[in-house]
């Protein structure tokens, strides 16, 4: 999503000329591409899909928009599965409309996962169950906190359900470092992410995620974190940003990688 606007091709060729080992996928461009044509193409280039974006949206109370979501969480446990990633990237969904009940929503969360955990098991596939900012609660993601992550996370194993660690969503909790390091104690830090946070904020909020290096957070202090919570795995810089998105996507990438260099590797 960092660069959304490169086709898949393009930004497979991107990577190789940049040394860029893996990249995280999100579904819709994936879909629409082709999944097998998807994993063919990633495969031939010799790259990992470090993980695949995004499931979840798990709160509904309606029968059949519950059924909905569990039908289409099985397809992206198994669209995960043809990619050859082992993390499905969960964003867990927002208060149904008419409800203010967080708590409720939560527990819709959990029942879900106690039916796709299994499944995905069943595929190789482990579920990160993201936090995110709590100006998303409403609308996006009741799940705010690394410890409301790990509350859901840990009433399943460890190889079935873990955390996103994405420093945009949680460099502002006091709290974030010790649950980084009970997530890492518990094998569940399933992914990490970077992501700055810049001021103002756009209208609408989703698409503020800063450059690496352009805003407030210490990159090297979260990498540290996780790092010392036993976490070896890729590293992802996912970015959300219209500036971004309105340059020339080879550029952005090649930036991104060299601010990654300077301000967290």
């Amino acid at each position: 999503m960092t660069v959304k606007q490169l086709s898949l091709p393009e930004l497979v060729d991107a990577c190789l000329e940049l040394g860029v080992p893996g990249v995280g996928l999100w579904r819709a461009p994936v879909q629409s591409y082709g999944v097998d044509a998807t994993a063919k193409l990633v495969r031939e280039a010799g790259l990992t899909v470090t993980t695949l974006c995004r499931g979840g949206f798990l709160t509904a109370i309606d029968p059949d928009d519950r059924a909905a979501a569990l039908a289409d969480n099985r397809r992206a446990v198994e669209e995960a599965a043809t990619l050859g990633t082992e993390v499905l990237v969960l964003v867990s969904g927002g208060l149904p409309a008419g409800s203010k009940d967080l708590h409720g929503a939560r527990e819709r969360i959990a029942d879900a996962l106690s039916v796709l955990g299994p499944y995905a098991e069943e595929h190789g596939v482990r579920l990160a169950v993201e936090p995110l900012h709590p100006m998303y609660a409403a609308d996006r993601c009741v799940v705010s906190t690394l410890t409301q992550a790990l509350d859901l996370a840990e009433r399943f194993p460890a190889h079935q359900v873990g955390v996103t660690v994405d420093t945009y969503h949680i460099w502002w909790d006091d709290q974030a470092p010790a649950q980084i390091a009970r997530a890492g104690a518990g094998g569940r830090i399933h992914t990490f992410q970077l992501a700055d946070w810049t001021t103002p904020l756009p209208e609408g909020v989703l698409n503020g995620r800063g450059q690496i290096g352009d805003g407030a957070i210490d990159m090297r202090e979260w990498k540290g974190y996780v790092e010392a919570a036993g976490y070896t795995g890729p590293i992802e810089v996912e970015l959300f940003n219209e500036g971004l998105w309105a340059r020339d996507g080879r550029e952005v990438l090649r930036e991104t990688a060299e601010r990654f260099l300077t301000h967290a590797a």
